[in-house]
């Protein structure tokens, strides 16, 4: 009896009691195994029920899966042909972001390359002078169909790589650029990012400052404003716009975030030290899924005495609470005892930081903690080092600072203004503007990297000359004269 060979095993079709392809699809459980049952579709197809259109931008831009990929693509019409790219993400919110950005690339790219393209007007010596008898020319009708404009986007994107070589040659943070895309990306594109910028006027600049106005306050506004004018501006800047529409008006009111008293301040001081350890009111459902607590973190930390500590002795932004290393420490020993705090730069900032020497003490106790568990070499985090993920590190302690201020009833100021970390920041400058003998101003804006503008309006806008009763009332020594 003849015998076949592997390879006429694999060629010669399989008996009925074979299962198929088909039959194989028929059991599948793909989200479009109908699809696949009937053989019409293949695996880099689509699936329908996941093509999800994005807000404020044309229909084709759209994000999908399907079933060769975990990963959501998008894919979008620009300059007569379909683009598709996989957004390497499973996340839809992330794929939304990506498919934005992705989109907003390729008009500035077609955009760019348009520009370049064009030939330069020729020189009026070229062009050979023919006589003809004068006519009158007749005026041109208006054109029924005038060629549109980019839309926002496109410039939005412009802006954002101008933006980006502003950080390469350091002129601009990257703090700042994230700030600036999170904006657009978040609100602003997804309502004008379509629009034509020659149809952007007054009257829809002021619908998009109600909307607003409904969830933030006047001075996220202006915010918003100040980003929607530089790409309008960049528009202006590329010749499609003449000028810029007016813009509707908004009064930044500036609320002082309140700081504490030198009283309330040990108050948390010794609540967060007494809490160690101790798990929150909220119970672990509510910890995990309201306020995106894992298990390991459902206690408070002892790094949150430490952050309190430090803050006040160190006139450093919660921000900076995420990105301190220690590295970027250095313990200085002279005449005054202190911190130097080379962090990276922060608002046009690069200088180093000077603290208070009861800083010194926090650095060294948390760091004698934290070398228990081998977080304590120079490119660990001074705070939460176990979290790599800084943002949900600098989530762990609002919470858990938040549930501190709950507990001792200082969630709010005397004037009634919310609390947050950022208020121990306002805190340590104010201290200092209410005890540092002799401290101007300016070397006290430097230090904590700010303006002294920003110091009157917001950081010494809570204090009375009561409160300084002593300095106010206090008189220069007399020059005594020895002949």
């Amino acid at each position: 009896m003849p015998t076949m060979s592997s390879f006429e095993l694999q060629t010669t079709s399989p008996p009925p009691c074979c299962p198929t392809p088909k039959m194989l699809f028929a059991n599948a459980n793909a989200a479009n195994e109908p699809l696949y049952a009937n053989g019409r579709r293949e695996r880099t197809v689509p699936i329908p029920a996941t093509i999800t259109p994005i807000a404020g931008y044309p229909r084709k831009l759209v994000i999908f899966k399907m079933a060769a990929s975990k990963f959501w693509q998008v894919r979008c019409w620009v300059a007569g042909r379909t683009h598709r790219k996989s957004t390497q993400s499973q996340s839809a919110q992330v794929a939304r972001h990506f498919a934005r950005q992705f989109y907003e690339q390729l008009l500035a790219d077609h955009r760019i390359d348009t520009l370049e393209r064009r030939e330069p007007p020729r020189d009026s010596s070229d062009v050979p002078i023919r006589w003809t008898p004068h006519t009158p020319r007749p005026t041109p009708a208006p054109a029924s169909n005038p060629k549109p404009t980019p839309p926002f986007g496109v410039f939005a994107a412009h802006l954002l790589r101008n933006e980006q070589s502003r950080v390469d040659r350091r002129e601009y943070t990257l703090g700042s650029l994230q700030v600036l895309r999170n904006r657009l990306d978040g609100i602003i594109l997804p309502w004008l990012g379509a629009c034509a910028v020659a149809d952007i006027d007054h009257a829809k600049l002021q619908a998009f400052t109600h909307g607003l106005s409904e969830r933030f306050s006047s001075i996220t506004v202006s915010q918003y404003l100040i980003a929607v004018r530089k790409v309008l501006s960049t528009a202006v800047s590329l010749g499609a716009l003449e000028k810029l529409p007016e813009f509707p008006k908004v009064k930044a009111q500036t609320n002082s975030r309140g700081p504490f008293t030198p009283t309330e301040y040990w108050q948390l001081l010794r609540t967060s030290r007494a809490l160690s350890g101790q798990r929150p009111p909220d119970d672990a459902n509510a910890l995990r899924q309201r306020h995106g607590l894992r298990h390991a973190d459902h206690a408070l930390p002892p790094d949150l005495a430490w952050v309190i500590g430090f803050m006040v002795n160190s006139f450093i932004r919660p921000s900076d609470i995420k990105t301190l290393k220690h590295k970027h420490v250095e313990i200085v020993r002279n005449a005054n005892v202190y911190l130097r705090l080379t962090l990276p730069a922060t608002k046009s900032h690069d200088k180093p930081i000077v603290t208070l020497q009861p800083a010194v003490r926090v650095y060294r106790a948390l760091t004698k903690y934290h070398r228990l568990q081998g977080k304590a070499n120079p490119d660990d985090y001074l705070f939460l080092p176990q979290h790599k993920d800084r943002a949900y590190a600098a989530r762990v302690l609002a919470y858990y600072f938040n549930c501190v201020m709950a507990e001792t009833g200082l969630k709010h100021g005397a004037q009634g203004q919310p609390r947050s970390l950022y208020s121990l920041r306002h805190s340590s400058i104010t201290f200092r503007l209410l005890y540092g003998h002799g401290i101007d101003v300016l070397t006290l804006a430097r230090n904590a990297r700010t303006s002294v503008d920003m110091i009157n309006r917001h950081y010494a806008s809570t204090l009375t000359a009561e409160q300084n009763i002593g300095i106010l009332q206090s008189r220069r020594p007399q020059a005594r004269f020895n002949p």
